[in-house]
């Protein structure tokens, strides 16, 4: 059965499906032995020969073979599989499955905090659509005391990029004569959203990190530590509701 080849990828927990996409545009990917550009392509993961960057894949993963972990991400580390600046990378702290995982998302270099990693493309899709709702929880310093009027404004969506944020949840949770302690709740991950949030009201974010993936808190993981996920907690982020599609709304 053919299945467009970035679904392919992502099934096989190469990467992710927006990432399988430029993987595709890059040229790194070939079907057959022929270099394959445009994402709508489609291929028979059961008959077809699909290389991504030269390897094999194998996109049929059994569920004893997939991996759900858990990391509670540094400072100074880049959430990516690679860099061309040589800077630490996040599956640099996971020993035996530094090439066998991709990050669920990601976290900016400078903020720390719970990083879900694994080999399952649809696990990693699931997480990511915006539609679900997975809230990431943040505790955010930033620099001065935000009036109520302008955290207000922040829950309710603010411009950026030309673009406004969904809205959120922010509480706080201590303040002193220079800066401030928030809990922040997001439904949406745009790059560097929070900083950018706070920066629009004129208080820059000092500290970040993520305390919270939906269920997932109260962690006692020490920076660069990680743990499995239980199969009982995977199976609670799939029991989820799921996103209606266009038609269903309709």
């Amino acid at each position: 059965m053919q299945e467009r080849l970035q679904k392919i990828i992502a099934a096989a927990g190469i990467a992710s499906r927006r990432k399988a996409e430029e993987l595709i545009f890059a040229g790194s990917v070939t079907v057959n032995g022929k270099v394959v550009t445009e994402p709508g392509t489609k291929a028979d993961p059961e008959k077809d020969h699909i290389k991504v960057l030269g390897k094999l894949i194998n996109p049929r993963l059994r569920q004893q073979d997939k991996i759900y972990l858990l990391l509670n991400k540094p400072l100074g580390v880049l959430t990516s599989r690679s860099d061309p600046m040589n800077r630490p990378l996040v599956i640099d702290l996971l020993g035996p499955y530094r090439n066998k995982v991709h990050p669920v998302g990601r976290l900016d270099f400078n903020t720390e905090g719970l990083l879900l990693l694994t080999n399952d493309g649809d696990f990693t899709q699931l997480i990511s659509h915006a539609a679900r709702k997975v809230p990431k929880i943040y505790e955010v310093k930033v620099k001065g005391k935000p009036g109520p009027h302008q955290i207000k404004m922040l829950e309710r969506g603010v411009i950026i990029e030309g673009v406004k944020t969904a809205t959120c949840k922010i509480r706080l949770i201590e303040e002193s004569t220079t800066n401030s302690w928030f809990e922040v709740t997001l439904f949406e991950g745009r790059n560097q959203q929070i900083r950018k949030m706070f920066d629009s009201i004129g208080h820059s974010v000092i500290k970040l990190r993520r305390v919270a993936i939906g269920f997932l808190r109260g962690e006692k993981l020490k920076p660069g530590q990680f743990r499995h996920l239980q199969q009982a907690e995977v199976e609670r982020f799939l029991r989820a509701p799921q996103p209606k599609t266009k038609r269903e709304r309709s």
